[in-house]
């Protein structure tokens, strides 16, 4: 369940649209109180909607984006936003162009190695993979049509994989996701990768300056065309992330730069196990039964250990899968105190705070089965402080 946006937000589509631009949405909407359905405040920056599996659009929600490109007309420029629903729990049962077996699946270090969690894997991956399956229609279309090396295509994904310790933490299985580029008229920089930080929020400031469109005040982003012409340039000095409430309770801030990563949890009293669907999917479930029978290893039993750390730090560089927690360690005090001042600055220019009613746990963080809870909201961080009129952008 989705909150409901404040007003005064501006979706770049709309801006988009205003400047003569054809704009569509197709797939999952996850915008205001629905999921599927287009419905709210940000229909009108849209001149077509829908194509989700409860609109033609398949299982994964790729079904129309073919038709939507061969529909659209052909005397404007457009901007299409194509959302699956691939890869999101629960796993269809819908025709896949790649099929994986379970014993080709390399379980990571922190769940169960066992039959079911290997499945649940080869689920994701072959939803994954039609994700990839659909997105090549849509090259192909774009190129029939002659304009596939003048668009610009931008495929990423909004977190981590839905696995414990991935979706909704603050690691980079997280928080760090795809982001692959694709425009041949508008790239001197051909099959290269970026080291360089971005944050999703640059995304819109990005496609209005590609577009030529003024700026837009409410964008707190910067667009980072720069990388488009030289991906080893230097962009951002950080980027942050928030873990709020999802399913249940929550209170995390993070802060990255390129050589670490910092942590602050507001509420370490309680455990850190992840969202409903995925700890009730087959991975989840095999985790905390290999917990129960005590023969976790430290890292397996992680999620599930009580109090949490209050504080993080991690050396990117030397810990990618972020596991040495130095917080607190002499020899990075200085990157500790470096990056707690820089977080501390965020906080106050984006007008963050922690409420002491946030949105309770909904479910029971060990049986998933619902609370008397289930449906109440609190107050939301930042709300107090007029967070959604800020559009200062912290450090950068």
């Amino acid at each position: 369940m989705a909150h409901a946006y404040p007003p005064g937000q501006v979706a770049f589509p709309k801006l988009l649209k205003q400047h003569g631009y054809y704009t569509a949405q197709a797939g999952k909407w996850h915008l205001g109180s629905s999921g599927i359905k287009p419905d709210g405040e940000f229909l009108d920056a849209f001149d077509r909607t829908g194509g989700s599996h409860a609109d033609g659009g398949g299982p994964g929600g790729g079904g129309k984006w073919v038709e939507y490109l061969q529909q659209r007309p052909k005397d404007k420029p457009f901007f299409m936003w194509f959302a699956a629903q691939d890869a999101h729990r629960g796993w269809d049962k819908g025709a896949k162009p790649v099929r994986y077996s379970a014993g080709e699946v390399k379980v990571p270090d922190n769940l169960a190695n066992t039959e079911a969690t290997r499945d649940d894997l080869a689920r994701y991956y072959e939803e994954v993979s039609r994700f990839d399956h659909y997105v090549g229609k849509a090259v192909e279309e774009l190129k029939a049509q002659g304009i596939l090396d003048n668009t610009l295509i931008i495929v990423m994904a909004d977190n981590g994989r839905p696995f414990p310790r991935n979706k909704t933490r603050m690691y980079d299985d997280g928080i760090k996701t795809p982001l692959v580029i694709h425009w041949p008229a508008g790239m001197q920089a051909r099959n290269m990768v970026s080291a360089s930080l971005v944050s999703v929020i640059d995304i819109a400031p990005t496609i209005l300056e590609v577009a030529g469109l003024p700026e837009c005040a409410s964008v707190q982003g910067r667009s980072f065309t720069k990388l488009l012409a030289e991906p080893g340039a230097k962009f951002r000095n950080y980027v942050f992330a928030e873990h709020n409430w999802h399913s249940f309770k929550a209170y995390e801030r993070m802060v990255r730069s390129d050589a670490f990563l910092y942590i602050e949890n507001g509420l370490p009293e309680q455990s850190n196990i992840g969202a409903t669907d995925i700890m009730g999917g087959p991975a989840g479930t095999e985790l905390k039964k290999l917990y129960l029978s005590g023969k976790a290893t430290p890292q397996q039993a992680a999620i599930f250990i009580t109090p949490q750390p209050p504080f993080e730090l991690y050396n990117y560089v030397k810990d990618k899968d972020q596991l040495i927690n130095l917080y607190g360690q002499k020899k990075y005090r200085k990157q500790q105190e470096h990056l707690a001042g820089i977080l501390a600055i965020w906080k106050k220019e984006t007008g963050d705070d922690q409420p002491a009613d946030l949105t309770p746990d909904w479910s029971d963080r060990w049986s998933n089965k619902a609370l008397p809870e289930k449906g109440k909201r609190g107050t939301m961080p930042g709300s107090r402080r007029n967070a959604t009129s800020i559009t200062k952008p912290g450090p950068f």
